[in-house]
C-alpha cells in the first residue's frame, strides 16, 4: 500500500467522524456550502466525505475520499443522469445492481448511469479511494447546455449512451490525454476551484465527444460472484505471507479457471498476482523494518522469502533501497521528527 496516499486521505477525512459520510454541497450562486451527515448505514471503521459543486444546470462535480474495505452506499439521483468517475489514488469497486462489478484505479475513467448504482456495495481493494465524479443530466442539459457545448454541436445524451451501451458501465484506462485532464483539479486554491472546474468540465466533454470506445482497450465489467470469489482468494494468500500458492492450486480450491482468476484478480487489484503479492510482501516487510527491531534474515522470512539475498533483491526492486538502508533512514526520519 502507498503509506503516503493513505497519509493524505487520512488527512482531508480528519474531520469526519468513523463509521460517518459527511456531504458538503456548494450550490450554484451561494458562497457558503451546506454540511450534514447522511444517514448511511457504514462501517465503524469507514469514513466517507464528498465535496459536491453545482457547476452548470444538470451538471455537478464531486470531490470523494474514501477510507474503508467495504460498505454499502445508498444515494437518490435522476434516472436520466450519468456519472463520468475519475480515480487519482486507490482502487474502487461498484457492484451494481444488476449482478456486475466494475473495478478501476489510479488515472482510469469509468461511467455509469445512476440508476445502476443507487444501492450498490462499494469495495476498496486498497482500503482508500480519492477521485472525481462529475454527474450530467442528460434531460436538464438537453434544455440547457453550457455554450461552449451547444458551439461544438454536442448531444449530451448521445455522447452519454456512447460509452456505457447497453450495459450502462464502461470504464476506459489511464491514458495521457485523461492525465492532461484531471492532472491539477486535486489541489487547487479554494477561490479557483468552481472556474477550474468548469474549464475542466467542459474539456472533458470535448475529449470524450472525439473519443471513440472502439479505439481504446477498455475495462471489462465482471459478474460479482467471480469478484468475490477473487476477494476470498487474496484473504488466504495474504493471511499468512510464509505460504506461497499457484494460481493452479487456487485454481482447483475456490472452483475458478486460471484465466478467469488471473484477469479478475488483475482487475480488482490492479496487478497480475504475481507482482501484486511482492509488492504486498514487501511493504509488509517495510513496516516491520520500521516499527519493529526485528533482524532482517528474520523479517525476510516471515514474508515468504527463502533466502536474505532474495529478499533484499525484491525490495530494492520494489522500494529503490536495500533493506538496510531502509531501516537506517527511516530511523534517522524518526530521530528527526522526535527532535
Amino acid at each position: 500500500m502507498d503509506k503516503e496516499s493513505i497519509q493524505e486521505i487520512s488527512q482531508k477525512l480528519s474531520d469526519v467522524m468513523p463509521g460517518k459520510c459527511l456531504m458538503v454541497r456548494y450550490s450554484a450562486g451561494r458562497r457558503e456550502p451546506d454540511s450534514e451527515y447522511t444517514e448511511q448505514d457504514l462501517p465503524s471503521d469507514a469514513r466517507i466525505k464528498i465535496i459536491t459543486y453545482e457547476l452548470y444546470p444538470g451538471i455537478e462535480i464531486s470531490y470523494n475520499y474514501f477510507s474503508a474495505d467495504r460498505f454499502h452506499f445508498h444515494h437518490c439521483h435522476r434516472t436520466s443522469a450519468l456519472a463520468i468517475d475519475h480515480c487519482c489514488r486507490g482502487r474502487i469497486g461498484w457492484e451494481m445492481g444488476d449482478g456486475l462489478s466494475l473495478y478501476f484505479g489510479s488515472g482510469d475513467l469509468s461511467f455509469h448511469m445512476n440508476t445502476k448504482c443507487s444501492d450498490s456495495v462499494i469495495t476498496l481493494p486498497l482500503g482508500y479511494y480519492e477521485g472525481l465524479s462529475l454527474s450530467l443530466d442528460m434531460d436538464i442539459l438537453e434544455e440547457h447546455s453550457p455554450e461552449l457545448i451547444r458551439e461544438a454541436g454536442i448531444d449530451i445524451r448521445k455522447l452519454c449512451l456512447k460509452f456505457c451501451g447497453k450495459k450502462n458501465v464502461a470504464a476506459l484506462p489511464a491514458s495521457s490525454h485523461i492525465e492532461h485532464i484531471f492532472s491539477e483539479v486535486y489541489n487547487l486554491p479554494e477561490k479557483m476551484i468552481l472556474p477550474y472546474l468548469k474549464l475542466k468540465c467542459q474539456e472533458l466533454l470535448l475529449f470524450l465527444e472525439m473519443t471513440e470506445p472502439a479505439e481504446t482497450c477498455s475495462l471489462d465489467p465482471y459478474h460479482s460472484g467471480q469478484t468475490e470469489i477473487i476477494r476470498r482468494i487474496h484473504d488466504r494468500i495474504t493471511e499468512d505471507l510464509r505460504r506461497r500458492y499457484t494460481i493452479d492450486e487456487l485454481s482447483r480450491q475456490y472452483t475458478i479457471n486460471t484465466a478467469a482468476l488471473k484477469a479478475v484478480f488483475k482487475s480488482v487489484y490492479g496487478l497480475p498476482i504475481a507482482s501484486y503479492m511482492k509488492h504486498y510482501r514487501i511493504s509488509r516487510a517495510a513496516q516491520m523494518l520500521r516499527e519493529t527491531d526485528e533482524s532482517i534474515s528474520s523479517i525476510s522470512a516471515s514474508v515468504g522469502y527463502e533466502s536474505q539475498s532474495k529478499f533484499s533483491k525484491a525490495f530494492k526492486d520494489v522500494m529503490n533501497i536495500l533493506p538496510t538502508d531502509y531501516r537506517k533512514k527511516m530511523l534517522v526520519n524518526q530521530t528527526l521528527t522526535r527532535e
